[in-house]
């Protein structure tokens, strides 16, 4: 990705453990005209889920595609977040994102957003969205009914190593009121996006 673009846009990151309400945040700023906004869409190697749509909600890829890409350097940055379970962020993405001379705004998880963070430094808001317990998360995580028992079990595991990260981060986020968390997330991405260097 090259840099000589003086006018290329700013990167939104929001990171969050599974459950804090990070998609809901992201969804609503999306519908923010103003702020002019596009969803960078994740490469995975999952199996779709329920209604999901190829390019859509994510690049769905194969293991083996999802490696090659990583060989090809096609990657801003990825993870393996469980055994040949890849999630990444294509270049292409941001570069197609960039031309159309929008704001990217990234929904994903911690350690990516960290990796986009250091990479960017100056172009990225890095913003943590922190749910009010971990108790809590554990009560939204199963009012999804999406997951059996063990994987929201492994989700509440990895949300404590997740939030020990949180002062990586520009900003933090609590969402224990979202009307409140909506506000802030919305003031502080438009002071980013306007702010010039």
């Amino acid at each position: 990705m090259t840099n000589k673009n003086s006018n290329k846009g700013k990167l939104i990151v929001f990171s969050a453990p599974s459950g804090s309400g990070k998609t809901t945040i992201v969804r609503h700023l999306l519908n923010q005209e103003a702020l002019n906004l596009e969803f960078s869409i994740s490469a995975t190697s999952r199996e779709k889920r329920g209604t999901e749509i190829n390019k859509k909600d994510y690049y769905f890829l194969s293991a083996s595609e999802f490696k090659n890409k990583i060989k090809n350097d096609e990657f801003l940055e990825w993870e393996e977040v469980y055994r040949d379970n890849f999630y990444g962020t294509l270049k292409t993405e941001v570069e197609r994102i960039w031309a159309q001379g929008k704001h990217v705004i990234f929904d994903i998880d911690v350690s990516g957003g960290l990796r986009i963070k250091r990479k960017f430094p100056e172009e990225t808001l890095a913003i943590f969205v922190k749910p009010p317990s971990i108790d809590e998360l554990k009560i939204r995580l199963k009012k999804r009914e999406t997951e059996t028992s063990d994987k929201i079990n492994m989700r509440i595991a990895k949300a404590s190593a997740e939030l020990a990260t949180a002062p990586l981060f520009d900003v933090i986020i609590e969402n224990d009121n979202l009307d409140k968390a909506l506000h802030e997330a919305e003031n502080l991405v438009a002071n980013f996006v306007n702010k010039t260097h």
